[in-house]
């Protein structure tokens, strides 16, 4: 190649070289921008605390309730059931064969001891009168009798064998008697007259079920009773105990009872007795408690929670189980501390179960506390760290 060509070109190349790399200095650049969409959110502020404008829809997502106070209860609750208060408590039955000709209760009413409850056609009933009338008719005859041999040995008519045969047949016929009169008075306690056996109620109370119906055939013996009566105002709690729990139960200790028809109210009740035996299958205690039912929102065979109380009745605050966030050992909950502002705390639980914790530090009576969000507000403090 001459020196002229040689001349020629090398400008030319140079050009191209300094224009190639502003073309590529240019686009390091532009890469080094971070654009909207990989730019990181800002960290927050303050630590541990979440601030949000209004309006934002992170808000409607949480649910904020004040903080309230609860026994501190000695143990997770244990399994229970309502039962009736078998002292008030009385299940009816025929104590005769016969047919139901009347029903005067039905499940729900009030009645008062005395009251009947059905009236039931019995052959056995008028077989009773007819055998005590015929006592007393006989009866009645041999007290005559012996009055008069009283007379007649008085006047020396007769001796006195006659005498002591007629009073031997008077004290006879006064035992048929008084034999005649308890069996009417065990068939019929109101006593009957042959026409019917009236069934009365032996307590007062409420009839709270009924397996008598129209026409009924009944006899003594049956697997169920005709009616249950039962005072309702007074309940028990009966209660499976694991062994393990025995040394802190003692009779006359406080019980706190919850049901779930009343999820947010607790009802107290006392402990009356302790039962004396493990149940060999359950390795279970029965523990008995009476629990007062004033108002009647209790009933029978309700499943129940029923938490053992502490002697010294100290209050804490109770928070449903949703309202904490978990980081290795340690538990934490987000108080509202103003307007959109969440604030997070660290909690110290004396017992959690399955559906409350109880705290004892970080968490104070009347705090609003997060009880339903708290995790959408632990992520959202995670990523703006």
């Amino acid at each position: 190649m001459s020196n002229r060509v040689r001349s020629y070109i090398l400008p030319v190349l140079a050009v191209v070289g300094l224009t190639a790399g502003a073309y590529y200095a240019g686009s390091a650049r532009v890469g080094n921008v971070p654009t909207a969409e990989q730019a990181p959110a800002p960290a927050n502020r303050v630590p541990n605390v979440l601030k949000f404008e209004p309006g934002s829809p992170q808000l409607a997502s949480l649910r904020i309730a004040a903080a309230e106070e609860a026994p501190l209860p000695l143990a997770e609750p244990l399994n229970g059931r309502i039962a009736y208060n078998e002292n008030t408590t009385a299940r009816i039955s025929s104590p005769i064969a016969g047919r139901i000709v009347s029903l005067r209760a039905v499940p729900g009413d009030r009645v008062a001891a005395g009251a009947v409850l059905a009236t039931i056609d019995a052959p056995d009933l008028a077989a009773a009168v007819a055998d005590l009338r015929k006592a007393e008719a006989d009866e009645l005859r041999k007290k005559l009798a012996l009055d008069r041999a009283q007379k007649l040995f008085d006047a020396e008519v007769v001796p006195r064998k006659d005498l002591e045969t007629a009073a031997a047949d008077q004290a006879a016929s006064h035992a048929e008697t008084q034999r005649a009169q308890m069996r009417l008075r065990n068939l019929a306690p109101a006593g009957g007259d042959g026409r019917g056996l009236a069934l009365r109620s032996p307590v007062s109370g409420v009839v709270a079920d009924r397996k008598a119906n129209p026409s009924m055939e009944v006899q003594p013996g049956m697997a169920d009773p005709l009616f249950v009566v039962s005072d309702l105002r007074k309940l028990w709690v009966l209660i499976d105990m694991p062994e393990r729990y025995l040394n802190d139960v003692q009779v006359g200790r406080e019980v706190s009872v919850g049901v779930d028809a009343y999820p947010k109210e607790m009802f107290r009740a006392r402990v009356v007795r302790i039962g004396q035996v493990v149940d060999t299958t359950t390795r279970r205690i029965q523990v008995r408690c009476d629990v007062d039912n004033a108002d009647g929102r209790l009933k029978p065979e309700m499943f129940a929670r029923v938490t053992l109380l502490s002697e010294t009745r100290n209050n804490v605050v109770r928070v449903p189980n949703s309202a904490l966030v978990t980081e290795g050992l340690y538990s934490f909950a987000f108080i509202e501390t103003g307007n959109g502002v969440f604030t997070k705390r660290k909690v110290e639980l004396a017992i959690q179960d399955r559906e409350h914790a109880y705290v004892t530090e970080g968490i104070a009576k009347g705090d609003r506390v997060v009880t339903s969000g708290a995790l959408l507000l632990q992520s959202e403090l995670t990523s703006g760290q």
